[in-house]
């Protein structure tokens, strides 16, 4: 680790050089009219303090632009629509947005999905800086962000990778949050709070934030969250019926041998209904920070701490075989338990220098360290530890807005090293390092304007154990057409070509992978994923209209996936990191249309739409990959009151792949109401929402664990928000 921290130290140093040498040793300038210029196009939220222009336009993702429809999937949530979606794991919080879903493993563990995109192709960030977590390695690792501290969440479908990097191919998810304070508060101090309940889970949850200036340069900030949950409530029974029917079947068998006892235990495990044993969570968080402000520039550093600790439910009779002709009995009593113990320690800092009225306007920089540990438990008993230290940063060279190019330059580098210890750790030690340039630009104040960015990127992924190491380096860019037909509607279309690394996990992976059930050998002579994309979209407002849709296909050259061999190691069935081409279809979209709009009453009708059709070159399906979507919602707002019904709708996936089983469609219907009980001030709210209320059975094609994780059934949550 010393001599990986060392190259760490020399990496970021050369590169911030080359961004300090363009920014030609720049003083602290004195006029704040740019960052006042900001303030005067942004719209605030008084709970979350959210900076968002009024447009929509994504502000923290693309500095210096105008507009980035690079990523014309993107979408932003926050203030009260963050809080009505509010979920333990990130991947529920986004559901409901077109073109995302999650990988829903169990509740403690749910990572977005993008445009059928999930693991090594979907970075989640924390303010533009990776998680630095193993929460991509399997889906049964939970993300190390909590919800709770969210200001907004932007979702950036497509290829992102021109912005964050190669494990963005698919499109990255960043959380915005107050860790480093971005403004000095009006009042003498700034409090945030959130406390929430729901049925389902017996959910107790609290969150609260502080926010102090001092001096009118400095501001501190602390943080705190808290939740725990219950055993997950579910319609009807656990299993589906195909997997009820072959336990029940086994069932018989063991009875007709004479293993009453055995026959027993798995017709309890076919009949489990209302409840997923062993699916409670536990979580907590703290995170403290300051930021010192002086004639528009900024710099910030905060330090923080997540743990949760989470159950995972286990496929029924997974671990129940024969070893020659004696049984192997479990020694514990009870049922078999699995769970996670997870903790990471968390350092950032933030820096925005203003430079002046020059060619470049500021120098942002951004990093984040990382120190993550965590314990798969078998009963009491450890099996596997995983541990993940490292370093993710990026400078920005932002150019001045003012002219008729607007964009910026910059670099990036990331270290990781990760470690596994145990029974189940599958993929050998390693040690990965990326260093990256980019550059995003803007051409054109017209109604037609020109976009483009391009990105270099060397990856260095090495295992000292398996004495192997290889290096990639990788183009990728993308050039777009967009033309605004009024001032707030616009339309156009992208074209791209972008390229990722093979990770560690898909080179060096050989073992079991409980998890998901599969016995996992990757590749070390993997070469790069590479990929072709054209994207036409529309987006904006006409008249009492929001439309936001976009169509997309990529052409993937060495797609990278898991394929079965019908071969078995360790009671598992081996399946095997492969490349073959690809190809992805798809489309999404939304309308929201404000056809009653009064003094005292505004009701608006929200429509979304997704849909993704995801082929290997050889014939087959793409693996868990979403079926076609619909959301239909009615929302009345009465300034005080606001009323929300919604009904989702989603399909049967009958396009499967080899080893996969179909699943069928289902249908949520949802209500919601917000109050406001002080008319002059919203920043108190109480929310009341009732979820699939007709308590319908729902599985996600896209999850490992759909056939024994089902959806949750019948929700009542309410919660109570406040901002001072």
């Amino acid at each position: 680790m010393l001599y990986h921290t060392a190259s760490l130290r020399r990496s970021l140093a050369a590169s911030l050089s080359l961004i300090a040498v363009a920014a030609a040793t720049p003083a602290l300038a004195q006029d704040q009219s740019a960052e006042q210029e900001v303030e005067s196009t942004a719209a605030e939220d008084d709970l979350h303090n959210r900076r968002i222009d009024t447009d929509g336009t994504i502000i923290v993702s693309a500095e210096g632009l105008r507009q980035f429809d690079l990523l014309a999937g993107t979408s932003v949530i926050d203030g009260e629509e963050l809080d009505q979606n509010m979920d333990g794991q990130l991947g529920e919080v986004l559901t409901s947005l077109p073109g995302v879903t999650a990988t829903g493993f169990a509740p403690g563990a749910s990572r977005p999905i993008l445009r059928g995109f999930s693991g090594e192709r979907v970075k989640v960030l924390v303010d533009g800086i990776g998680a630095i977590d193993v929460s991509n390695t399997s889906a049964d690792h939970a993300v190390s962000i909590d919800p709770l501290t969210a200001e907004s969440i932007e979702v950036l479908r497509g290829p992102a990778v021109l912005l964050y990097g190669s494990q963005a191919i698919g499109g990255a998810v960043n959380v915005i949050d107050k860790r480093i304070p971005r403004r000095v508060p009006a009042e003498d101090f700034h409090i945030d709070a959130l406390v929430r309940a729901d049925t389902v889970s017996d959910l107790r949850e609290g969150g609260a934030s502080l926010d102090v200036p001092i001096g009118g340069s400095f501001v501190f900030h602390v943080d705190g969250v808290y939740r725990e949950t219950d055993d997950l409530e579910v319609p009807g029974f656990v299993l589906s019926d195909d997997l009820r029917a072959d336990l029940l079947a086994d069932a018989a068998e063991e009875e007709a041998e004479g293993e009453f006892e055995e026959a027993e235990e798995l017709r309890e495990a076919a009949n489990a209904e209302g409840t997923i044993f062993n699916s409670g969570t536990e979580t907590w968080a703290a995170n403290g920070g300051f930021a010192f402000f002086k004639n528009g520039s900024s710099l910030g550093v905060s330090v923080g701490v997540y743990d949760t600790f989470y159950g995972v439910p286990i496929l029924p009779g997974a671990h129940h075989h024969e070893e020659g002709e004696e049984e192997i009995e479990e020694e514990e009593e009870g049922p078999e338990t699995v769970s996670i113990g997870l903790r990471q320690y968390r350092a950032d800092m933030r820096g925005d220098i203003l430079l002046g009225d020059g060619f470049f306007e500021r120098l942002k920089i951004r990093a984040g360290y990382s120190d993550y540990t965590h314990t798969e438990f078998e009963g009491d008993e450890v099996g596997t530890v995983f541990d993940v230290q490292g370093i993710e940063a990026r400078a920005e060279l932002v150019q001045n807005t003012g002219g008729v190019l607007r964009g910026s330059v910059g670099t990036q580098i990331y270290i990781r090293d990760f470690q596994a210890e145990g029974a189940e750790a599958y993929v050998a030690p390693n040690n990965t390092q990326q260093l990256s340039f980019f550059t995003l630009q803007e051409y054109g104040n017209g109604p037609l304007q020109l976009e483009g960015s391009l990105r270099f990127e060397n990856t260095d992924v090495k295992s000292t154990l398996l004495g192997i190491e290889r290096d990639f380096s990788a183009f990728s860019g993308a050039a777009g057409l967009v033309y605004e037909l009024t001032p707030s509607f616009r339309t156009g279309i992208n074209l791209s070509r972008v390229a990722r690394a093979p990770s560690a996990e898909e080179l060096f992976s050989e073992g079991p992978h409980i998890a998901t059930q599969q016995f996992e050998i990757g590749d070390p002579d993997l070469t790069l994923e590479k990929a072709w994309g054209v994207e036409v979209f529309a987006r904006g407002s006409l008249g009492p209209v929001d439309l936001s849709v976009a169509a997309y296909r990529q052409w993937f050259d060495d797609f990278i996936y898991l394929s079965g061999t019908g071969a078995e190691e360790d009671d598992l069935p081996v399946f095997v990191y492969l490349q073959e081409d690809a190809t992805y279809t798809g489309f999404e979209g939304q309308l929201a249309w404000n056809f009653i709009d009064t003094d005292g009453l505004d009701v608006t009708a929200d429509l979304r739409a997704s849909y993704v059709d995801a082929e290997l070159d050889n014939g087959f399906n793409v693996p868990r990959i979403p079926p076609l979507s619909l959301l239909g919602a009615m929302e009345v707002d009465t300034g005080n009151l606001t009323l929300r019904g919604e009904v989702e709708w989603f399909d049967d996936q009958k396009e499967i792949s080899p080893f996969e089983t179909e699943t069928d469609g289902f249908t949520f219907v949802n209500a919601s109401a917000v109050w406001r009980p002080l008319a002059d001030d919203p920043t108190l709210a109480v929310t009341l929402k009732a979820e699939n209320i007709f308590d319908q059975t729902g599985r996600r094609h896209s999850s490992f664990t759909k056939e024994f994780v089902p959806l949750p059934g019948r929700n009542v949550s309410v919660s109570v928000r406040l901002s001072i």
